[in-house]
């Protein structure tokens, strides 16, 4: 399946609570979305893989998405090197995506700024014909290299070249946050409390796309850093 826009996430539960709502604005648009998480997220101190694997599929399911995958890299240990590139590669060129968002540049996690050169060296090598993958159908696959790698901003606070309005969107946005039960606030949890967990962190998660949306005038929003300056075909596209 060809897709539009492709989220990348390190962690199951990186894409939602950074960019599901831009995802959700492009599929009112038409557009075919996607997942794919690097890791099963196995070293964190809530919840289980398999856990969190259903709860991606119930966040899944909530958003409406076309398709969701996880590559099964290490948590905390993948790298941005060959053995990890390829697998990265082969997705890319499996969904062909004209877009995607990655992780941010720079952030609290180690994982999420490895994360992002990893997603934007393997768009960039995905378009070398040179490098072979094989796809499901046991045929080589085709070069694709999409047309723009944008990142998600996450915990620390950076500058972004555009914001999105998610207003629309931000309750579906919040319900699919709300299914990760083992990793989020529940004051019912029996977990060990972590930073993610706390009733304080939720409401920062608001409080940012508040933010967001204030820089453009709206009530939510989702902010992105860039490579590259972002084109428009005229001035009127601008909010």
């Amino acid at each position: 399946m060809k897709l539009d826009v492709l989220a990348l996430g390190a962690h199951p539960d990186d894409v939602e609570m950074s960019c599901t709502g831009t995802l959700l604005a492009a599929m009112a648009a038409g557009k075919r979305v996607g997942i794919v998480d690097f890791t099963r997220g196995e070293l964190g101190t809530r919840g289980t893989p398999a856990i969190r694997a259903a709860e991606a599929a119930a966040s899944s399911k909530i958003l409406g998405i076309d398709i969701r995958e996880n590559l099964g890299l290490p948590d905390g240990f993948f790298r941005n090197d060959r053995e990890h590139q390829l697998p990265l590669i082969a997705a890319i060129r499996r969904y062909r995506p004209d877009v995607v968002l990655a992780n941010a540049i720079n952030d609290r996690h180690p994982d999420h700024g490895r994360a992002a050169q990893l997603a934007t060296d393997a768009c960039f090598l995905a378009g070398l014909r040179m490098i072979e993958t094989i796809g499901d159908d046991g045929q080589p696959q085709a070069a694709w290299r999409p047309r723009n790698v944008h990142h998600y901003i996450q915990d620390r606070q950076l500058q972004p070249a555009f914001v999105v309005d998610i207003t629309p969107h931000w309750a579906k946005k919040w319900e699919a946050i709300q299914a990760f039960k083992s990793q989020f606030f529940d004051p019912e949890s029996k977990e060990p409390q972590t930073y993610l967990s706390s009733q304080e962190f939720a409401r920062f998660m608001e409080a940012r796309a508040r933010e967001f949306g204030h820089i453009i005038g709206v009530e939510f929003g989702e902010g992105f850093t860039v490579a590259r300056p972002v084109g428009v075909r005229e001035v009127g596209e601008l909010l």
